[in-house]
């Protein structure tokens, strides 16, 4: 059987995304962060988007330019810390935030990926995180019911691709991409090198290419990626 060629153009793979979508975006700071399809989905105009991810980048930065172009109705990241502009949409009602441990929400990514509903935690107990959520008692202990978490679509970043969607990631650029890759129904990968299929060493394949829907290859790194440049 021959392996479908997953290559297309950014514009194409992105038109892919609807208004009210929920897209997960890998990223932990700018390692690991698809900068250029997030100025793809700026230009393409996707609106009332639930953005998951694990932080909101900086000013002028990853998804500020999505929060910027007014295109994100709600969040659910971990920390807004590094970006002001993100905290001034939050506190006059710009946009919706929901708020996770970092563990916590790699784990519901983790268990959307996995096919589970949620999974049971006695992180967050008595403090603001646990408000709304639904609790029972197991094991003696009361816990936290944190559900599982899905998305229209993952943005993801990749160090190298093949043609089918095999992806291979550098060193913390792993974080939060390949959880994202497995909990999207589609699955677009932004790659700095593009090899032919059987071009990766399969000892350093991160995310299988039967996750991936779409690979688009980096001809250059904008200055956005600077952090990362090797």
């Amino acid at each position: 059987m021959k392996l479908p060629n997953k290559t297309c153009s950014m514009e194409s793979a992105i038109a892919k995304i609807r208004d009210g979508d929920t897209v997960m975006i890998g990223g932990f700071g700018v390692p690991g962060t698809p900068m250029t399809l997030i100025h793809a989905l700026v230009d393409h105009g996707a609106c009332n988007l639930t953005v998951v991810k694990n932080d909101a980048n900086e000013p002028g930065m990853g998804i500020d330019h999505l929060l910027q172009n007014g295109q994100v109705s709600r969040l659910i990241t971990t920390h807004l810390g590094l970006n002001n502009h993100a905290i001034e949409m939050m506190n006059s009602g710009g946009i919706a935030v929901e708020f996770n441990a970092q563990g916590i929400l790699a784990e519901r990514i983790r268990a959307g990926g996995a096919g589970l509903g949620g999974f049971l935690t006695d992180i967050g107990i008595g403090t603001e995180l646990a408000e709304g959520k639904q609790q029972i008692e197991f094991g003696g202990k009361r816990q936290i019911i944190e559900p599982a978490l899905r998305a229209n679509v993952a943005l993801v970043h990749a160090d190298r691709a093949d043609t089918f969607g095999n992806l291979g990631f550098v060193a913390t650029a792993q974080n939060f991409n390949t959880l994202m890759a497995m909990a999207a129904d589609c699955v677009i990968a932004e790659a700095e090198s593009l090899l032919p299929l059987g071009g990766l060493d399969p000892n350093n394949i991160h995310v299988a290419g039967v996750f991936v829907d779409h690979v688009v290859e980096l001809n250059s790194l904008s200055k956005e990626y600077a952090v990362v440049q090797r």
